[in-house]
């Protein structure tokens, strides 16, 4: 461990879209004979032939330039931390962090802005579920995080770790590993656990905000997100669990989840006058689904990309992981010839635990993660 005193900043949090695409088959004929261009199968196989599997160690793995993978191992203190009545803030998600995993030697802090996502869920040819994510920003470090805990279920997620900045003049890939990746562990943005359980967390544009007060245990947005992974098994139990705690949208902005599970079940979650309002949806972009008087505010963009989501739903009914791939492509950011990018797209299989990623809209590299299903 360093000796320096170090300062965390969990930064910025702007993101968008996702949604969907169709590719065609293609025939020509020459003088030579009848020559076969790639039809969309082929294509296909061919993306998924070049695909790296990656197994995560304790060691932070670079992938490619912005885009690491590593594995947790152990107790990172999350019942303590519940126990101890959670965090109202980012900040205190810290404070907690230095004391009890840090032992007092780094000094932690919270702090950033606004970000949002889409998710598809849809069922698989192969009659198991697909979940779909799309995180879109600026060029960022994206960190996968392989979770065993001692306690809880084992899980995949990802961190954009340009929200963990260090201060006093050191430098974050100066810090420890372990330190990193705990730090990471407590900052997920999306992810998928053993039981198919899938979560990402969605911006929506609006003045208003989460910060409920009703005397129960509290969590951030992003410790939410650890304890769906780590505790619920299906839908019902995280809504059950989500109840249990009075929730704090991380750094004042409006958010909801999409949650989606191994049967099917997918919904979004979202807090009108801080009360939990569930809205059954295979589809969530940047703006309110609920019914009531928030229904419909958000992007322009984010109505745009629902409606692309929601109709390829229409045109098939099942897909596989290629079809979701290429349903987030249709939608990556150069479509809409904006600034950001797509810095990544996930594709998780809830049967079988296989998890592919894409970055920076590079859709013929997969960089493939197995998650040991257990049901």
């Amino acid at each position: 461990m360093k000796k320096q005193k170090i300062s965390l900043i969990v930064l910025l949090f702007v993101v968008s879209m996702l949604a969907a695409g169709c590719g065609k088959t293609e025939s020509v004929q020459t003088e030579e004979g009848n020559v076969a261009l790639q039809s969309d199968k082929e294509k296909e196989q061919q993306r998924t032939e070049d695909a790296d599997v990656i197994t995560p160690t304790s060691e932070i793995l670079s992938l490619e330039d912005g885009l690491a993978a590593v594995q947790y191992t152990g107790d990172y203190k999350l019942d303590e931390f519940l126990e101890q009545g959670g965090a109202v803030s980012d900040e205190e998600v810290m404070e907690f962090l230095t004391k009890h995993m840090f032992s007092g030697k780094a000094d932690l802090e919270f702090s950033g802005g606004v970000f949002g996502c889409s998710t598809l869920s849809v069922k698989s040819d192969d009659e198991s579920y697909l979940f779909g994510r799309n995180f879109d920003w600026y060029s960022c470090q994206a960190l996968v995080v392989s979770s065993q805990p001692e306690k809880g279920y084992a899980s995949i997620s990802t961190v954009n770790m340009d929200f963990i900045k260090a201060g006093a003049g050191v430098g974050l890939e100066q810090l420890p590993d372990e330190m990193e990746t705990i730090a990471a562990l407590y900052a997920p943005l999306d992810g998928m656990n053993e039981k198919g359980l899938c979560i990402s967390v969605n911006m929506i544009e609006d003045s208003d905000t989460i910060s409920q007060d009703t005397g129960k245990k509290d969590i951030t947005t992003t410790t939410a997100v650890r304890l769906l992974l780590d505790r619920a098994a299906d839908v019902d139990e995280a809504l059950a669990l989500l109840k249990k705690y009075d929730l704090h949208a991380s750094m004042g902005m409006m958010v909801h989840f999409a949650l989606a599970d191994a049967e099917g079940c997918s919904v979004a979650v979202e807090y009108v006058d801080d009360e939990m309002v569930v809205t059954d949806t295979p589809v969530v972009t940047n703006f309110y689904l609920a019914e009531g008087k928030k229904n419909g505010i958000g992007t322009e963009q984010s109505h745009t990309r629902y409606e692309i989501l929601t109709g390829q739903l229409k045109e098939k009914e099942t897909m596989n992981m290629q079809d979701v791939r290429d349903a987030l492509d249709g939608v990556s950011k150069d479509n809409f010839g904006e600034f950001e990018s797509t810095e990544w797209s996930i594709v998780f299989h809830q049967g079988s635990g296989e998890v592919q990623y894409y970055h920076r809209e590079k859709y013929e590299k997969a960089y493939t993660f197995q998650l040991a299903v257990q049901r």
